[in-house]
């Protein structure tokens, strides 16, 4: 019986897709006690601490601007910038609200939503591209370091959605100097776009790297059946 059939996930924004990987995940590593990273890196981006098949962390929180840096959500900043905005800059909550949602993230730092647009840029001399391919890496990595520490170790970190799943240039970047926590990639392995679950971690990495495609229909269908069932 595979190990994830008797295990609970419980995920936020994303949170199908998440649940999807992490069962395919455990039932890979084959091992009793586990503690994943699940990074869905799209258009909307977000992470999952996952300990035992459970959901204990999320970087979206009440509405899904929170977290990572996306493709036009600005994910973490100070709130004291909200009330400047409104109450010394007289933009109105709703104005406010469109920036946060609709007009940072990659678009605000770049001029392009799209990470194909940006990786394109970045490798002809664009400074800025560049910048912000550094900047969405280093939110990651952050959130990575902070997720192993509240589950004290980390078995596996999983790329998902279409980002994670194609972008060879910011999976290299998210794993750079995580060799603290054994995370070492293999870059032969990593230049490629699998197409279903693939390791991609050096040999001596204590940590595996997965990259999976998501496939957030079966899921709901899973779901759906066992409600009826």
């Amino acid at each position: 019986m595979p190990l994830s059939n008797n295990i609970s996930v419980y995920h936020g924004f994303h949170g199908t897709s998440h649940k999807y990987v992490s069962k395919k995940a455990i039932d890979h590593l084959q091992i009793d006690s586990s503690k994943i990273i699940s990074i869905h890196l799209g258009n909307g981006c977000s992470m999952t601490a996952i300990e035992n098949g459970k959901s204990i962390d999320h970087t979206l929180g009440f509405s899904p601007v929170n977290g990572l840096i996306m493709g036009t959500r600005s994910g973490d900043i100070d709130h004291s910038l909200v009330f400047y905005l409104v109450n010394n800059l007289q933009y109105s909550l709703d104005a406010v609200n469109t920036i946060l949602q609709k007009e940072s993230g990659m678009l605000g730092l770049t001029g392009f939503s799209d990470l194909r647009d940006l990786q394109n840029q970045a490798e002809n001399g664009n400074k800025k591209c560049s910048l912000a391919l550094e900047m969405n890496a280093y939110r990651i990595q952050k959130y990575i370091s902070e997720y192993t520490a509240i589950m004290n170790g980390l078995n596996a970190l999983i790329f998902i959605a279409g980002i994670g799943d194609n972008s060879i240039i910011l999976r290299k970047m998210t794993c750079n100097n995580l060799t603290y926590l054994g995370v070492e990639l293999d870059k032969l392995k990593n230049n490629f776009r699998p197409k279903s679950l693939t390791e991609i971690q050096s040999q001596n990495s204590r940590v595996k790297i997965l990259v999976i495609p998501t496939n957030e229909e079966i899921e709901i269908t899973k779901q759906c059946f066992a409600v009826l069932h």
